[in-house]
């Protein structure tokens, strides 16, 4: 079994990378990759501010976040001044979730794909104001992103506050119909937030153009930022509703406005009231414009494609070992350079740890909705042998169990 014929347009980019050179590295959706010369800027930040603290977090900082942020809003389709940097997206959306004003009685509405510690947040604002976290069932396979979205909405009550939906989900890697979900959700006048983990460095973003209320993502995934590098977008309308999950310098009392929102005494930013906890690194956020710098350098929309055939190849190799079927069709529209595949009847965590323990090959293997799957990342510094390795050695587990 091999995919050998599958090339990527700059081998040369694997060198590029810190991993470790005696494992197959097929996770990059858990917690990315930090190339080198991204790493470098990242340490040299890092003692840029060790070098003079006061300056540095005194004096210079708040300049330099803004420059950051312009990189990045330029990157993610968005004003600089909707943005603010947050540690990951799981910071982000409690934020979120902490700040819209449930009453008892309402409905926040997820999907069975959710990311567990995201669902888990929710649970407990609602658990907090007697509301309801509604896990709407989505089945698959699916077939076309209409069929999806009736889906989702067969959740929607007239008691739904709030949707909740991944961009790119964790656990079945399946890109959403976001956009047509916010649409949807705004003409109902329910509030919709994105959880766009996997999204920024995997898929093109203009997250004014998707239309959503509130969008988190994370810098450091597919990106391929230093670790600690998220975002979280705002539209304006929103973020005089935010409550800070620290309070710091950056808050002052607040203006009592008609209903139920709060506005932002005059002058006061929303990144005030978030990037400044106090002392803090910064470091991970400074280098999200080198992190950007870096996919243009090296063309990463065609290493984003190069990675997509290749995991198409491999997916066709790992459908025919197990008898399995996929989960969506096989083109970009429904997943990019990360993709779950069905596994037959195992248990998904003994295949993970042989693979990991006999074969060095790093990859997730779980149960989602009683289905044992695969999940496959393949990120520019991947190779057709490393998808040989994968198959080679899940041939050989899947065949003692």
């Amino acid at each position: 079994m091999h995919v050998t014929t599958c090339k990527l347009p700059c081998p040369e980019i694997a060198d590029q990378f810190l991993l470790r050179r005696d494992m197959t590295f097929l996770n990059h959706g858990s917690f990315g990759a930090c190339p080198r010369p991204v790493f470098a800027i990242y340490q040299q930040w890092q003692r840029t501010l060790e070098a003079q603290p006061v300056e540095f977090l005194g004096r210079c900082l708040s300049e330099r976040l803004r420059q950051a942020r312009m990189s990045l809003a330029t990157f993610v389709g968005a004003p600089a001044d909707d943005l603010v940097f947050v540690p990951n997206v799981t910071y982000a959306l409690n934020i979120v979730a902490r700040s819209i004003p449930l009453q008892p009685g309402d409905e926040v509405l997820g999907i069975t794909h959710e990311y567990g510690a995201i669902e888990r947040t929710w649970r407990y604002v609602c658990l907090q104001h007697g509301a309801t976290y509604v896990n709407q069932p989505v089945e698959l396979p699916v077939t076309t992103p209409e069929q999806l979205v009736e889906q989702i909405w067969r959740g929607v009550t007239s008691r739904t506050r709030v949707i909740l939906l991944s961009h790119i989900t964790s656990p079945t890697a399946i890109i959403m119909p976001v956009a047509e979900v916010c649409r949807r959700a705004r003409a109902a006048g329910i509030i919709s937030v994105i959880d766009g983990a996997h999204a920024p460095g995997q898929i093109d973003l203009n997250l004014q153009a998707l239309g959503a209320d509130f969008y988190a993502g994370n810098c450091h995934k597919w990106l391929c930022a230093p670790k600690g590098a998220g975002f979280l977008y705002v539209r304006p309308e929103h973020q005089a509703a935010l409550e800070p999950l620290v309070v710091s310098w950056g808050w002052q009392p607040p203006t009592p406005l008609s209903g139920s929102f709060l506005a932002y005494p005059e002058g006061r930013p929303l990144q005030a009231y978030y990037e400044w906890m106090g002392t803090d690194d910064p470091s991970a956020f400074l280098s999200v414009p080198a992190a950007i710098e870096f996919q243009h350098r090296h063309q990463w929309v065609d290493v984003r494609h190069a990675c997509h055939e290749l995991l198409y190849a491999a997916s066709q190799q790992i459908l025919a070992l197990t008898g399995t079927a996929p989960l969506t069709p096989d083109d970009e529209h429904w997943w990019g350079q990360m993709r779950s595949l069905p596994l037959p009847p195992c248990d998904p965590a003994l295949v993970q740890a042989r693979l990991w323990h006999e074969w060095r090959v790093e990859v997730p293997c779980f149960t989602w909705q009683g289905q044992p799957l695969i999940r496959i990342s393949v990120q520019g510094y991947n190779t057709p042998t490393d998808i040989d390795r994968l198959l080679t050695g899940l041939q050989a587990v899947l065949s003692t169990l």
